[in-house]
């Protein structure tokens, strides 16, 4: 049928990789959430059901459940950076449901926490880019050869989405960089 997608080989392997590197990134975000709400737990457990499932639990309700609770507390923010921070969060746990599907829109699965992570940074240095930039690198540092690998299955990240779209698809660039690992 035209228009469907076809479908990228993912072992659970990948997956934990994929959220391993998502958590790591959406860490780095919890401070700028919890200086905005100091009581509200929410993205640090949806950071940590990630870890929780990268190191070897099961993906599962935890994930979900973590993962919707930190969307919730995205909405309860006094700043636009808390709530990215928020995002952040929610995209660590979400990154365990990497759909296999080769659509561009997945790879916002892999990069979308430290895409959030990033621009959260910024917007508390004053809506700094170089800030951004500097998180974006981190990120890149980060990344294992098996997040590169199951990056590569997928098309480039798709235009829009605004500032953290950009950060995507810089990321995503940065990523795919014959030369990362030389």
């Amino acid at each position: 049928m035209t228009g469907e997608a076809s479908e990228i080989a993912l072992s659970k392997q990948d997956l934990r990789a994929i959220t391993a590197f998502a958590a790591a990134c959406a860490e780095e975000a919890l401070t700028v959430f919890e200086a905005d709400q100091p009581d509200d737990s929410r993205p640090r457990e949806a950071v940590g059901a990630a870890w929780e499932f990268a190191r070897g639990g099961e993906r599962g309700k935890s994930l979900r459940d973590t993962a919707s609770a930190a969307l919730k507390a995205a909405k309860g923010t006094d700043t636009a950076a808390a709530r990215e921070a928020a995002w952040a969060a929610m995209s660590a746990a979400g990154a365990a449901y990497l759909h296999p599907l080769a659509k561009a829109t997945q790879v916002k699965h892999i990069l979308g926490a430290a895409a959030y992570a990033a621009r959260a940074a910024e917007l508390v240095a004053g809506d700094d880019p170089g800030v951004g930039a500097e998180h974006l690198e981190r990120a890149v540092r980060r990344a294992t050869p098996t997040v590169v690998d199951v990056l590569g299955r997928f098309p480039a990240a798709p235009g829009g989405g605004g500032r953290v779209g950009e950060l995507i698809r810089t990321l995503d660039a940065d990523l795919r960089s014959p030369t990362l690992f030389e």
